[in-house]
């Protein structure tokens, strides 16, 4: 057959669908009969819409087009027809899953599948290329759900990076770890999954040298737990989940030493003036002095579980809890220096109130606790008085969540306000 006679006939079959990306001819007579024609169609970005289209017939009469009892799970994504005089008409779906036939029939598929994707791969790598955006759902799907077709996809899987060029796994891994290895040996990749929205984290990787792949599929989240558990000595890392020196550390970083207190104190005025429907977890470190006052992250952790929770991965304790946002304030730059100094001068320190002796009575072990809660309270008013009144906490707050998309309604119009004011007075007075 020739190439357009395989294209005519998916047209008779789909006609609505749009051209298939590659076809595989099935013809074989030992150990059981089976013909057939599977298309590869363009998945995009729905596994759900494409199910059910791979229609099962036995000698020329039609069986069903729900096919998954006898084909793995993600091979129900291909379209075409299989024709097998050894599939038995009208059983239960136990009888089919039990089948030894059906089992063959299985695993010669898959194998088919995978042989084709290496083919592909070897023989014609740019068109491959060409058609990954379309077919990586596929091929993602087939890794998490198969083990043996994950064990022959980790040759020919594509990943691609921001810049578009395409690399295999093994090549990728080569390509980065000169300079992507971090101070434990471990290859440290890179990833975005909205480049606009990332591009400022982006661009800071690049600006290290350092490069950075798109995973905007919806099954990323568990693909890239996948590679961590298949590629040795390698973690993902999304580029916004912190400091880009923090994402790739190559030696022990001089982190700023600050109280227990302290450290009470910064996280008491930070929290005060962020929005109050995300919970926030504040820490001090040094960026440097030409670094952003306030960087806004999340967990690579926690965002990877929750966004596989709601992809339905089993974990749904996670997709239940309010997400999380990482407050890294730098303490070298110039702006928070002169907010820390202000609040040092305006906001008098925490009474501090001595313990009640051992063998105090139970009265007066009460009475200090209590007199102890009423100056951290009295503490925490002031300090939230204190970041309520300051301009400068405001705004460099307010532009951390501007970057992030985080910044909305009543306090994206003030801040609009704000701005407006610190222009009129930096170049009309």
């Amino acid at each position: 057959l020739k190439e357009e006679d395989y294209n005519e006939f998916y047209r008779a079959l789909y006609p609505m669908a749009d051209e298939p990306l590659f076809h595989i001819h099935l013809n074989v007579d030992y150990p059981f009969n089976l013909t057939g024609i599977l298309y590869f169609p363009k998945i995009k970005n729905n596994v759900e819409i494409s199910r059910n289209k791979i229609q099962l017939y036995c000698n020329q009469m039609f069986v069903t087009d729900s096919v998954d009892n006898i084909v793995p799970d993600f091979l129900t994504l291909l379209h075409g027809v299989i024709d097998s005089p050894d599939i038995p008409l009208n059983v239960s779906r136990s009888y089919l899953q039990s089948d030894s036939n059906v089992k063959k029939i299985s695993t010669y598929i898959t194998k088919k599948v995978a042989d084709r994707l290496d083919e592909i791969f070897k023989n014609e790598r740019q068109q491959l290329e060409e058609k990954w955006d379309n077919l990586k759902l596929f091929i993602e799907y087939g890794m998490l759900s198969d083990e043996k077709f994950c064990d022959r996809a980790m040759k020919f899987c594509l990943l691609k990076n921001t810049d578009g060029k395409y690399f295999s796994i093994e090549d990728y891994k080569k390509a980065v770890e000169g300079e992507q290895t971090d101070k434990d040996k471990k290859v440290v990749c890179l990833y975005a999954t909205d480049p606009e929205g990332q591009y400022s984290f982006i661009e800071a990787a690049k600006a290290k040298g350092y490069d950075v792949l798109l995973m905007d599929c919806q099954l990323d989240s568990h693909f890239v737990n996948l590679l961590e558990v298949k590629v040795e000595n390698t973690r993902f890392a999304r580029v916004d989940s912190d400091s880009i020196d923090n994402l790739i550390a190559k030696e022990e970083k001089i982190r700023p030493e600050l109280s227990e207190t302290e450290q009470e104190d910064l996280s008491v005025i930070f929290q005060a003036v962020l929005p109050k429907e995300n919970q926030y977890y504040v820490q001090a470190d040094n960026l440097g002095e030409n670094a952003a006052p306030i960087l806004i992250t999340q967990s690579e952790f926690m965002r990877r579980y929750r966004e596989m929770s709601a992809m339905g991965g089993g974990m749904n304790f996670y997709g239940e809890m309010p997400a999380m946002y990482n407050i890294t304030v730098n303490m070298q730059n110039p702006l928070v220096a002169r907010i820390m100094a202000s609040k040092a001068a305006d906001v008098a320190p925490a009474q501090v109130i001595p313990d009640a002796a051992e063998d105090a009575s139970e009265d007066v072990k009460r009475t200090v606790t209590e007199a102890k809660e009423t100056a951290a309270a009295a503490h925490k008013s002031d300090l939230e008085a204190f970041a309520g009144d300051n301009e400068i906490l405001k705004q460099i707050t307010d532009l951390a969540l501007l970057a992030n998309g985080m910044l909305k309604g009543k306090d994206l119009s003030d801040f609009i306000a704000r701005s407006a004011k610190v222009v009129e007075d930096a170049y009309l007075k």
